[in-house]
């Protein structure tokens, strides 16, 4: 049995999905209790249900005590073996949240895994989907796992209603990684997006994103401009905007996104991207913001010592790695402080995929 103070860290959503993940994958019950004692609304949300469901589906366990405003959960994982779910957030639930609890558990099935989910696919304070099928997939790939990610309709605040789909290759086991020498930019690229808004929106906010850009030597920047209407399958049920800023670099790519908002000009959606991508660059890091503490349980799980550079530490990445080593009992280091440069270093517990092997 596996027990964990789920206020733990941020003493948020994050500890839920890591912890849950990792019950699934070593066949371990977990005993979370304090969920989200920290947040101004403790307790699972439905996104967090939805989150609990995907990986109770993916190994055929049982759960008690999930319910919304629940603190305290036990899940009893089984076989990891189901090939193929359906899910839905019922609200604007992040997708790719509920896909971070999934994704390392798919990884150590018998067969390959699809999936459909559908809620959020461009939330604040979430990976939109963009991030995910650029930054986090690419990462996924260099360490030998086969995924993808597809989008059939986005979905923003308040509705959701945007669907992904996707597909998850098992491993026999993680390899370690090591992202620590500086990056080789090669190129910038903008995409912006809108669903239900006029066409100049999106042409606006790229303007603004390149001119920040190349102002600051960014070059070349290739731009994508992406307007859904609704006669476009595509189509948010709900207006909604964004712009995502890709760097191609080596050995990983970086990503920053910017999502538009009632009352803000696009003018400064592609600004604040802009300003935010080149944060991201300048650190000249290869592991940026974001894809630090996603990384966290794919090192953990791996064979041998993981080491990579984060252009910013944040609060996710130090909360990721403390619920890896209380329930892995795992070394793990970090040398750098909160919202600066630092260095990761992951031992990891070596798990094997017996579902393959047997």
């Amino acid at each position: 049995m596996l027990e964990l103070d789920g206020s733990i860290g941020e003493g948020g959503g994050q500890v839920l999905r890591v912890a849950l993940a990792i019950s699934a994958v070593t066949s371990k019950p977990l005993k979370i209790y304090n969920i989200r004692k920290k947040r101004s609304n403790p307790g699972l949300r439905h996104q967090h249900l939805t989150a609990v469901k995907a990986v109770q589906e993916a190994c055929g366990g049982e759960v008690r005590g999930a319910f919304v405003g629940s603190s305290e959960i036990l899940f009893i994982p089984g076989k990891i073996s189901n090939t193929s779910v359906d899910l839905d957030t019922g609200t604007a639930g992040s997708t790719t949240l509920v896909l971070q609890s999934r994704r390392p558990v798919l990884c150590f099935g018998r067969d390959k895994a699809f999936f459909r989910i559908t809620g959020g696919t461009n939330n604040p304070n979430a990976p939109t989907f963009e991030y995910f099928e650029r930054v986090f997939i690419s990462f996924l790939r260099k360490i030998g796992v086969d995924a993808q990610i597809n989008l059939k309709r986005r979905g923003f605040y308040p509705r959701g209603g945007g669907t992904v789909d996707g597909y998850v290759s098992p491993v026999i086991s993680l390899p370690s990684f090591d992202f620590t020498a500086p990056p080789n930019f090669i190129k910038a690229s903008i995409h912006a997006y809108t669903s239900r808004l006029p066409s100049h929106v999106a042409e606006r906010m790229t303007k603004a994103c390149s001119q920040v850009l190349l102002e600051n030597g960014i070059s070349p920047v290739d731009a994508y401009k992406e307007v859904l209407t609704e006669s476009d399958p595509r189509c948010a049920v709900d207006p909604g905007a964004g712009i995502f800023v890709l760097g191609s670099c080596e050995p990983l790519p970086i990503g920053v996104d910017a999502l538009g908002e009632r009352g803000v000009p696009a003018e400064k959606v592609g600004r604040d991207a802009a300003e935010a991508f080149l944060n991201e660059l300048r650190r000249k890091e290869p592991v940026d913001s974001h894809l630090g503490d996603m990384m966290v349980i794919y090192a953990a799980l791996a064979r041998g010592v993981s080491r990579y550079r984060v252009t910013n530490l944040t609060n996710h990445t130090v909360t990721s790695i403390e619920v890896c080593k209380a329930l892995l009992g795992i070394r793990a280091n970090i040398e750098g402080r909160l919202g600066d440069k630092a260095l990761i270093t992951v031992d990891g517990c070596g798990f094997v995929n017996n579902n393959i092997q047997g």
